[in-house]
């Protein structure tokens, strides 16, 4: 097929989302390479990805453009060789025990807390803040994270475990302002680093570990944004280590990314440059996985306020980029502001959702009325 038969297929593929190659709206395609058309024809989401990384295209309002594809089912039509393998990677090979645990952690964690520092606000907060009474994003945060504390009734005293506490927010906030004592994990060293930092002076320990290996009594358990790297063959090891960690009368959650569609559909673009050896759970999934270990007190989803935290991070770090070091280079911002504008795109075309599920043993005497 000539070039010009790709960019006519391109075009008319690109009119189904009211999108056009050169056009004069923000979501419109602007080509300066027409290589571009073989390249997304061959290679689907990764060749599009990598092909804006390489300054091939751009458009105005990259998370409108991205959004209009998405809902326009698009993305459906170009699955390619790298995207069945993907999936073939995510559905037969354990990508997430053992030292590929750790992975994820050298990958993009471990990029530099400058990074994160610049992009997530006052708190290094690397998950979808609440943003039911919230207009900017350290609000939003500090929301999520009180949130978090009342679904689980945290009570002075208490000894909570954070399993992938991240840079230690939220065990300082549940510190602070619950007067409880608790154990984070991490797969990061860079975050185990700053989460000690941060939290001293508290009662917390803060470890480099695999949450496989935790088996000491706590009255909470919780995970945020940590569950998309646990792998659909490792979801009923996870909660079967929840289940043993937590008390009888304990409460559990799990706030993560959920899903609308069929299990291990992992992106090409996102496992390659982003996170690798990650997974979006389906809610078919997850039920399963934790069938006759725990009633599920409540299932709560706000991932539309995920497009307003991923544009209030894409907006700080915009505004931060002169400021970071060299070593982040000019392919590398594209790469960070691609992947910011397509996560921001999947939320507000709700393709994915974000979950809190609040957990118990046996089931609350009396029920669970779940704060919001």
């Amino acid at each position: 097929m000539s070039q010009d038969d790709l960019k006519n297929r391109a075009g008319e593929l690109l009119a189904q989302a009211g999108i056009h190659i050169n056009g004069l709206e923000a979501t419109d395609l602007q080509v300066h390479d027409e290589r571009l058309y073989a390249r997304v024809f061959a290679h689907g989401s990764l060749g599009l990805g990598e092909a804006y990384m390489d300054g091939w295209w751009d458009a105005e309002d990259l998370p409108g453009m991205c959004t209009r594809l998405l809902t326009a089912g698009i993305d459906q039509g170009l699955k390619t060789l790298d995207t069945v393998l993907a999936h073939l990677k995510a559905r037969f090979i354990n990508l997430q025990r053992g030292d590929r645990a750790f992975e994820i952690g050298k990958a993009h964690y471990d990029l530099g807390n400058d990074l994160f520092q610049a992009m997530l606000g006052k708190r290094l907060v690397y998950s979808c803040g609440y943003w039911t009474k919230a207009d900017n994003l350290d609000d939003a945060q500090e929301a999520k994270l009180d949130l978090v504390c009342r679904k689980l009734q945290l009570q002075t005293g208490q000894r909570v475990l954070d399993i992938g506490c991240g840079w230690g927010e939220a065990l300082k906030y549940a510190a602070e302002r619950y007067g409880v004592e608790g154990v984070g994990i991490t797969v990061s060293q860079q975050q185990a680093d700053y989460a000690r930092e941060l939290c001293a002076g508290l009662p917390i320990e803060i470890r480099l570990q695999d949450y496989h290996d935790i088996g000491e009594p706590f009255d909470a358990v919780y995970s945020i944004g940590m569950f998309e790297h646990v792998g659909g063959k490792n979801y009923r090891s996870y909660f079967e280590t929840v289940r043993r960690c937590l008390k009888e009368d304990g409460l559990s959650l799990l706030h993560c990314i959920g899903s609308n569609g069929a299990p291990a559909q992992t992106d090409p673009w996102i496992e390659k440059y982003i996170f690798p050896n990650s997974m979006i759970p389906a809610a078919s999934q997850v039920t399963t996985a934790l069938e006759d270990l725990f009633v599920v007190e409540d299932w709560h989803n706000f991932g539309a306020d995920y497009d307003r935290t991923l544009t209030a991070w894409r907006a700080n770090v915009e505004a931060a980029w002169p400021s970071l070091p060299e070593t982040y280079d000019e392919r590398f911002r594209r790469m960070w502001r691609y992947y910011l504008a397509v996560s921001a795109a999947v939320f507000r075309s709700r393709r994915d959702q974000l979950w809190q599920l609040v957990l118990s043993p046996h089931g609350v005497p009396g029920g669970y009325r779940a704060p919001r």
